[in-house]
């Protein structure tokens, strides 16, 4: 079962029995820290406009780390090599403001140029531990800004336990709001068609021209896992399915989503796409995607290469070497 997909695993220890007692993660404030910066739900990066450097996490540590985490909304991630790691969102800041208060005001660090970046820009060229750290930073920040207001009763909520609770102010209310991700479908089915195997893959009309992905979408409640990629498969391309298989998983903060990664065969093959969900679906055959994969026009474009869609694709080509 793998588990090096991109932003999966983490190198920290979540420490999570700790999170409760308010003087330990007080005195980690002082034990050598280390933050990850959030802005907009981007992440501050090393390298990410530079040629000649690769883009890495732009940590701060020291002196400057522990002037951060005087701050209320400071999330404790875990202890990496035994040292307590933060991530703090600056989303209320300009975007200057934010630099200025990471220490690079002016754009530039010692590894070369810094700035608040989308984490998918530099995902697929990052090691994968700084990945994972970096996109659960960004997961928890978005969840954390979006519930500044209990969600049943309007009164403005506090941060505790670490980060990991929003907590209702309200005397009469107090509910605690813990975070939530958003469990979604990913599928390759797969049929043979004229005595060679295909794979269905399918694109949305905002997607970048030719780009075609494994087809996905989210778990609805009252379903399960399986009932849902049968559920999309037909909404999606009219397909009927059987021999539901699950294959991986992947952490997906763009912005809370947790991608389960399924194999199924189809039992029909005509596809049609309808007017509501995709612009187009195709089957294709292992050469038919080696074809696509040689070439750098836009008609020969695949998912990207640090997600699962693509895991799952490269996953059933290598089946067929």
């Amino acid at each position: 079962m793998p588990h090096r997909l991109a932003y999966s695993g983490t190198p920290l220890d979540r420490a999570a029995a700790k999170r409760d007692d308010d003087a330990w993660l007080a005195a980690q404030t002082a034990e050598n820290p280390s933050v990850l910066a959030v802005w907009q739900d981007q992440s501050l990066i090393f390298g990410a406009d530079s040629d000649h450097t690769d883009p890495d996490a732009a940590v701060i540590s020291g002196a400057a780390a522990q002037d951060m985490l005087r701050a209320d909304n400071a999330i404790f991630l875990g202890l990496k090599d035994g040292a307590p790691v933060f991530a703090l969102d600056l989303s209320d800041l300009t975007e200057q403001a934010a630099l200025d208060a990471v220490g690079h005001g002016h754009g530039h660090g010692p590894d070369g140029d810094v700035g608040f970046v989308d984490l998918r820009q530099v995902g697929p060229l990052l090691d994968q531990p700084t990945g994972s750290m970096l996109a659960f930073a960004r997961g928890m920040s978005y969840w954390q800004r979006r519930h500044q207001f209990c969600g049943i009763c309007g009164t403005k909520t506090r941060s505790n336990t670490g980060g990991f609770v929003q907590q209702c102010t309200s005397a009469d209310c107090g509910v605690d709001h813990f975070p939530r991700t958003d469990p979604a479908v990913i599928m390759l089915v797969t049929a043979e068609i004229s005595d060679v195997e295909h794979c269905l893959l399918g694109r949305q009309p905002s997607w970048a021209e030719g780009l075609y992905s494994s087809l996905a979408g989210f778990v609805e409640p009252g379903e399960s896992l399986e009932v849902a990629v049968a559920r999309e498969v037909m909404e999606e391309a009219s397909i009927e399915i059987t021999d539901v298989e699950y294959r991986a998983s992947q952490p997906w903060p763009f912005p809370s989503s947790l991608m389960l990664g399924f194999r199924a065969r189809a039992t029909t093959f005509d596809i049609d796409v309808g007017e509501d969900e995709l612009e187009d679906a195709r089957w294709f055959s292992r050469d038919d995607l080696h074809e696509r994969m040689r070439k750098d026009a836009a008609d020969g474009k695949l998912s990207r290469s640090d997600s699962i869609a693509r895991w799952l694709i490269n996953d059933w080509l290598n089946e067929g070497s």
